[in-house]
């Protein structure tokens, strides 16, 4: 589990925790980013010598959806990263939430070195293999959103997925390129890790347990129900299933 609270910095320390330093440490202002729907920049994060190359996405910069509540993306985007940690699947780069930033509220997301030219749509057939688990965490996540460019490769092979501003939503929105995988069973060490995940969502008090507190700043609790209702259903599936049907199953536009 991610740790949620931090005491202050040992600022004579050889080496500041990352976590530390992106919850804590002075925002630079570098660049922003030019594509994409909400206001995104590339900033550095320092903290006790360390520093972080970091993506920065104010609350202010978000644009305003129907079906999603106002100011919530930047939130979503740090509930995506600590439900990857509780799983131990390491899928998204250190988040955190920032109440105080140069452009107001928002979170910082460590910034993946990667070929932006090589995603989904021109995956090796080996990168494409290694994406079943991918697919579990965007059922789990109610990922509306899930692009080919949302999968980073970074230098030493490691996948990673960025952009989880619409997720969690309470209703199913999901919306992903990857359909790989219709049908197939989930492997059974991926079945434990969720087993455990949802070990720690159920029961009557389960809004109070460690892992929802962590949560609750970042998603309602309605989402949080329905996060752990996914949970249970992948479990006793035990398959991944088909697009449905009857809603609109992949992103727009789908790179």
């Amino acid at each position: 589990m991610a740790v949620i609270s931090i005491e202050p910095a040992e600022m004579n320390s050889p080496a500041v925790d990352p976590l530390i330093v992106m919850q804590q440490g002075e925002i630079t202002l570098k660049g922003e980013f030019l594509w994409g729907s909400n206001y995104t920049f590339l900033v550095d994060v320092e903290l006790g010598g360390e520093v972080l190359l970091a993506v920065y996405k104010p609350t202010r910069g978000e644009h305003r959806l129907w079906d999603f509540p106002a100011a919530s993306l930047a939130r979503r985007e740090v509930a995506a990263y600590l439900v990857s940690e509780t799983l131990e699947w390491n899928f998204v780069p250190l988040t955190a939430y920032r109440d105080s930033a140069p452009l107001g509220p928002g979170s910082l997301q460590h910034f993946v070195e990667h070929d932006p030219d090589y995603h989904y749509f021109n995956f090796s057939t080996e990168d494409l293999q290694r994406l079943l688990p991918v697919v579990v965490f965007d059922l789990l996540i109610n990922n509306a959103d899930r692009k080919g460019s949302h999968i980073l490769r970074d230098p030493d092979g490691h996948l990673w997925l960025i952009d989880h501003g619409l997720c969690f939503h309470a209703q199913d929105k999901l919306r992903t390129v990857i359909w790989d995988f219709v049908g197939e069973t989930i492997p059974d060490d991926i079945c434990e890790n969720l087993k455990r995940f949802h070990k720690q969502l159920s029961g009557r008090q389960f809004d109070s347990s460690e892992l929802a507190t962590g949560l609750l700043p970042y998603i309602n609790s309605a989402e949080l129900r329905a996060l752990a209702q996914r949970a249970a259903q992948l479990i006793g599936d035990g398959r991944l299933p088909a697009p449905d049907p009857k809603h609109r199953s992949y992103p727009w536009p789908q790179i």
